[in-house]
């Protein structure tokens, strides 16, 4: 009889620690990761990425399927992928290294309102751009082609490398720096360095614009690379 009595508690123990144990995976799994919090992260990196832009910057974040289950993550890291910038459209990475592992990545646009060069009148091949030349037009810069003028500064002095049509957008492949060395040309030489100032002769290698690197021979026949300045000046510094 106490043996009987001895099984029935020992039974009623068993039957009370299975209850206590939970029955279902989603009683240990982590927290769900709230999906607007990545969307908000990710608008805030894309802000700090396009700081400095020539323009009123707009961001958009697509959304996030919200039948994506995460684990709730406590500080996820928000990046770009190799090669990629805060520039047009773009994908968003978000990841979480603790206390889950896991990666998303968001669709992004960012837009950029603002003006740029374009020609007021037809431009010849060889003219030389002046203040006169230019025109400006507003639109969203992420979709004109790489390489557009923002400030009539950066336009002037340089030459038309073919000839444009008024309205045209003026690129830097179509304006160039004129060129201060061209090859063949005799130039000459300074070389600086700490405490000495060398002077030399030598013959251009090559054509070059006004900052530009460029090659010279000198009279020994040795080749060396120098900085063109304008009136066939040539800077190597060591």
């Amino acid at each position: 009889m106490h043996r009987k009595r001895l099984s029935k508690l020992a039974l009623s123990a068993l039957l009370l620690a299975v209850a206590a144990t939970p029955c279902s995976a989603a009683a240990t799994q982590l927290p769900r990761q709230d999906l607007a919090v990545l969307r908000q992260k990710a608008e805030a990196f894309l802000t700090t990425q396009s700081q400095g832009y020539p323009g009123q910057v707009k961001i958009s974040v697509g959304a996030i399927d919200p039948n994506l289950q995460l684990a709730q993550c406590a500080a996820p890291d928000v990046f770009m992928p190799a090669g990629s910038r805060a520039w047009g459209k773009s994908s968003i990475g978000v990841r979480c290294t603790a206390p889950a592992v896991w990666t998303i990545y968001l669709q992004a646009n960012v837009s950029v309102m603002g003006e740029y060069l374009i020609a007021a009148a037809p431009l010849a091949q060889g003219h030389v751009v002046n203040p006169d030349d230019l025109a400006s037009a507003k639109g969203d810069l992420t979709r004109l082609p790489p390489g557009i003028f923002t400030d009539a500064t950066q336009a002037v002095g340089r030459s038309v490398s073919m000839s444009l049509m008024a309205g045209a957008v003026l690129r830097q492949e179509i304006l160039k720096m004129p060129l201060a060395v061209q090859r063949g040309q005799a130039v000459h030489i300074t070389s600086t360095g700490r405490g000495f100032r060398i002077s030399a002769e030598g013959r251009a290698m090559g054509s070059a614009g006004e900052g530009e690197i460029v090659q010279v021979k000198v009279a020994s026949g040795e080749l060396i690379s120098g900085v063109a300045r304008n009136g066939g000046q040539v800077e190597v510094t060591f």
